[in-house]
């Protein structure tokens, strides 16, 4: 990722982020058509690139991929020494605004960050990732008395949290099929209903839940509010959904039976939670790409380490023209990801709008991740598809990604629509 590429006079035409679709937060930060002029440097700069060779190094020195075999070996048990690594390394201050103890950073070293902990990690990296992305709501929108209580823990890692949105009956139609709802009562809300697939919410301390407050609003988008619910709470029940990868990073069922949260856990205004919670949902897409640029970066580096030593036919495999195309196909989709996702990173660190780039970069990212790792296991044969080697872990993680947050044809009815195409859904 070199050079620097100048544009000028660049029209960005937006609309209204309440006129956006229910579920197409690509076009949450979209702001009135302007005119502006910037340069673009995507290569990183010297404390960047530090930062990414430190961390490669710690990684292999401390959190390797045959510990990650053994911690998804391990199904259905949170990984909390993989956590505890993750806090003497300071990672969980990542992001997080200087005066709450956090480091400071930016989106661009989060990016850094996620990258590197997937090329061994995969999907593991989540272990990170969840609370980072619920941080940022929390930064941007809790109250100042919560921020002061717990930001500083989460920088810390003295606490995990958790997203709970999704439900059952909805997916991809995540305010259509919104039932969950919260009802005012004296000092605080009372929220009823059920989430799925919120991942790592059985080892969570909070959860970070989307609830309809308004059932009377005139859009879907209208009328949610986000609350932050301690873990445990009375009426709160959580389970874990057995799945094919990221097996000891539960995703759960959230059940919530008049469950009670006091007035200082909303976070942000009360009916505008949806608009509130787009800047997590863009950084969770951004963070997702960034995790699969890092498994590609690990496919490459352990399908050539295998090419060079395996033999057939008297000669390594290395040799063979069709496997260097592979290699070719891979380092190819690797370095489209890396841009696209640089690109989108560089965009919501310098408080652009980021919405359809960072759905861009994770279709593009996840769906090339997904033929990488593929032909990993193709490169190395019968021993990409044994549980001894990491190929197929790389595969069964990276999966997911085109499912959720957001699925990959969702995602290009939203990219379609901001290019001024009706709405297709």
């Amino acid at each position: 990722m070199t050079g620097v590429v100048a544009v000028a006079d660049v029209t960005v035409t937006t609309q209204a982020a309440e006129s956006m679709p229910r579920n197409a937060s690509a076009h949450a930060d979209r702001r009135p058509p302007r005119k502006i002029a910037r340069d673009m440097d995507f290569a990183y700069s010297p404390e960047q690139a530090d930062l990414s060779a430190h961390l490669r190094n710690w990684m292999d020195a401390k959190v390797t991929k045959a510990q990650a075999r053994a911690w998804e070996a391990d199904e259905g048990n949170y990984p909390v020494r993989l956590w505890n690594l993750m806090t003497e390394q300071g990672l969980h201050a990542v992001g997080l605004p200087e005066e709450y103890g956090g480091a400071g950073s930016g989106v661009m070293d989060q990016m850094i960050v996620c990258r590197e902990l997937s090329r061994n990690l995969g999907g593991l990296s989540f272990v990170w990732g969840v609370s980072s992305f619920c941080a940022k709501s929390v930064a941007l929108y809790a109250q100042e008395v919560m921020k002061r209580e717990l930001l500083p823990r989460l920088a810390a890692g003295e606490i995990r949290m958790s997203i709970a949105v999704t439900e059952p009956g909805g997916g991809t139609d995540l305010l259509g099929g919104m039932r969950t709802t919260a009802s005012k009562v004296d000092g605080g809300w009372r929220i009823n209903g059920q989430k799925i697939w919120s991942t790592g919410a059985k080892a969570a301390d909070y959860l970070l839940v989307l609830a309809r407050t308004d059932p009377h609003a005139s859009k879907p988008s209208r009328g949610v509010t986000m609350f932050l619910i301690p873990n445990p709470a009375a009426g709160l029940q959580i389970e874990a959904i057995p799945k094919l990868g990221m097996r000891s990073m539960s995703s759960c069922s959230v059940f919530l039976d008049d469950v009670f949260v006091a007035e200082d856990h909303v976070i942000g205004e009360v009916n505008r939670g949806w608009y509130q919670m787009l800047p997590t949902l863009n950084n969770e897409r951004i963070m997702i790409a960034a995790m699969c640029a890092g498994v590609m970066d690990a496919v490459l580096e352990d399908a050539l380490e295998y090419m060079q030593h395996r033999e057939a036919f008297g000669r390594p495999i290395g040799q063979f023209q069709a496997l260097q195309h592979y290699i070719a196909d891979i380092a190819m989709w690797r370095q489209q990801a890396s841009l696209m996702t640089n690109h989108a990173a560089w965009l919501q660190e310098t408080g652009q709008p980021c919405g359809t780039e960072s759905m861009m970069a994770k279709v593009v990212a996840t769906e090339h991740a997904g033929h990488a790792t593929d032909l990993g296991i193709q490169i190395l044969g019968g021993m990409g598809y044994a549980q001894e080697t990491d190929m197929q872990r790389y595969w069964r993680d990276v999966r997911l990604f085109r499912i959720g947050p957001i699925t990959s044809e969702m995602s290009r009815n939203s990219i379609a629509e901001s290019f001024g195409l009706p709405r297709s859904f």
